[in-house]
This record gives structure tokens, C-alpha cells and sequence, in this order.
């Protein structure tokens, strides 16, 4: 098998090519330099050179706040929804799939029930508005996979639990919201999924967060520190209203898994293990 993964500079699409390359499946990760999605003719020629038997479209705008400038709302529509149509589009003519990368964000992110795959999609902001649009356009071809994540970490970028371990030990103090809900994602476990499922064709959308009780920013925040051994470090429950951002935020951001059940998947494990895994791999 040969797959292409578009946004390898990210932490999802590095994780993903290393995990297929340790199976012995040829992947080749390509970023903005290599192939700019938003370049319908580059995507073309790029995808039809390399002989791929599938795409893994890893490449997003994912700077939440900054997509609601109004000058940039073209440039994040390109990214999100034009640049994953130019994928698609290939993708069709060639008959292989295409595994796209959603978010929790498609949803109005109300309420306190877990959301299910085919919930009925409201967008909260730009960026969810632009990702949705990007779940219609690989809707349209039936080879595909969309999987939604939310609160993603991995090795390669930045992320909530880098931005902790920093300020605790800058400030020994942090302020984190504790009425967004949800459950984080270690991009080094999706990518096992992502490899077990791409060789499939149990096509649809599915859920991967890792596993166990949902929590809040606030609760995870706690412990990042109590496994960093950082108990020193001062951490304030506060009201999502104490960090006014251009973005509106989901509260809710809990997603049920039924599809990965259903279709024999195995879940991730648990937030708290891939905690204690990720910590070990950062610090090694």
C-alpha cells in the first residue's frame, strides 16, 4: 500500500506517516511546499505523479481565533473547504479513498449529551463553519472516512499540554476553564487507527478521542501537573467568560464512539495513559 498524507509538518500527519512507515507501508508526507492544496492543478499533478492506493488529508487551518478576522475568511475556506474539494476530486477520478480530519466544532456545542457521528451539524465559528464545509465536499464521493477529533496533542507542535507545563513553570499559577467538556486526542494513537482503518473499507464517519470520563480543561490541566510531579503548581477552576476570545468555544465537546464500536475498531486508551506515554516521550 502507498498513501499520501498532506499536513506532515502537523502533529497528526507526522504521527501518521511514522506509524505506516513502521509497518511497512509506504507513505509520503507532504506539506505547503511539496503541495499546495488550495492549487487545484498542483493537487492534480502531485496525486495522479505518486500512484497512491489512498489519501490521508491531514491539512487544515487550525488557528481558531485568527479565522475570524474577516480578511482571512477567504484564505481559511481555501484551506478547509476548496483545498479538501481539490483532494476530493482527484480522489474520484483515480476511484481511491480519502480519509479527511474533522472536529467537534461542526457541532453548536450546547447541551451536556455526547454527540453522536450523524448529529444534525450547527457551526459555532469560522473555523467549525469551514471544517463542516469540508465534511460535505468528501461526503459527495462514497470512498471516504471522516474522523472527528477534538483537544489534539502530539510530539510534533504545540498544544495545551506544553502550554501547562510551560506557564507552571514560569508562573507556578494557571487559570484554566472547567465548562468546556470533552476528551483529548493523542495524535500517536489516532494514527494506529487511522492505519488499521485506512486499509479498509469500512467507510463512514466515526468519533476518536482517547477514551475515558469526559473532563474539563481544568481537570486535565490537573493532571498534567500531578503527573508531571508539578504539584506545586497553583491550578484556578474559572468560567470560559474570564478568557474572552474571538471565537466562540463549544462547552459541550463530549462525542460518543458508536461507529468505531460497530464497525470493530479498537477505541484509544484512556486520556490518563497517553498522558503518562506523552509526558515520557517529551521528556525523553
Amino acid at each position: 500500500m502507498k498513501l499520501l498524507v498532506t499536513g506532515y509538518k502537523g502533529q497528526l500527519g507526522y504521527d501518521v506517516v511514522n506509524e505506516a512507515k513502521s509497518r511497512g507501508i509506504v507513505a509520503v508526507g507532504v506539506d505547503i511546499d511539496e503541495m499546495d492544496i488550495t492549487n487545484a492543478q498542483q493537487v492534480n499533478d502531485v496525486i495522479k505523479a505518486g500512484n497512491y492506493d489512498a489519501i490521508v488529508h491531514c491539512a487544515a487551518w487550525t488557528a481558531v481565533d485568527k479565522a475570524e478576522e474577516p480578511e482571512l475568511l477567504d484564505k481559511v475556506r481555501a484551506v478547509n473547504a476548496t483545498g479538501t474539494q481539490n483532494i476530493v476530486n482527484v480522489c474520484k477520478e483515480l476511484n481511491i479513498p480519502i480519509m479527511y480530519f474533522s472536529t467537534d466544532y461542526v457541532f453548536n456545542g450546547q447541551g451536556t449529551v455526547p454527540w453522536n457521528e450523524y448529529d444534525e451539524r450547527h457551526p459555532l465559528n469560522v473555523y467549525g463553519q469551514t471544517k463542516y464545509e469540508g465534511e460535505l465536499a468528501v461526503e459527495t464521493y462514497p470512498k471516504h472516512f471522516i474522523i472527528r477529533i477534538a483537544w489534539v496533542f502530539g510530539k510534533n507542535g504545540n498544544n495545551f499540554i506544553k502550554t501547562m507545563l510551560r506557564l507552571g513553570k514560569e508562573k507556578g499559577a494557571v487559570s484554566v476553564v472547567n465548562d468546556q467538556i470533552g476528551n483529548p486526542t493523542y495524535t500517536f494513537d489516532l494514527a494506529k487507527l487511522v492505519v488499521d482503518m485506512i486499509q479498509t473499507d469500512k467507510y463512514g464517519t466515526y468519533h476518536a478521542t482517547n477514551s475515558g470520563d469526559f473532563i474539563s480543561w481544568y481537570d486535565f490541566a490537573c493532571e498534567i501537573f500531578r503527573q508531571a510531579g508539578m504539584n506545586y503548581v497553583k491550578v484556578t477552576p474559572v468560567d470560559s467568560t474570564a478568557f474572552p476570545a474571538k471565537a466562540i468555544r463549544p462547552k459541550n465537546s463530549r462525542m460518543n464512539q458508536t461507529e468505531l464500536d460497530k464497525n470493530g475498531f479498537k477505541r484509544l486508551p484512556t486520556w490518563q495513559d497517553a498522558l503518562a506515554r506523552y509526558l515520557k516521550e517529551i521528556n525523553s
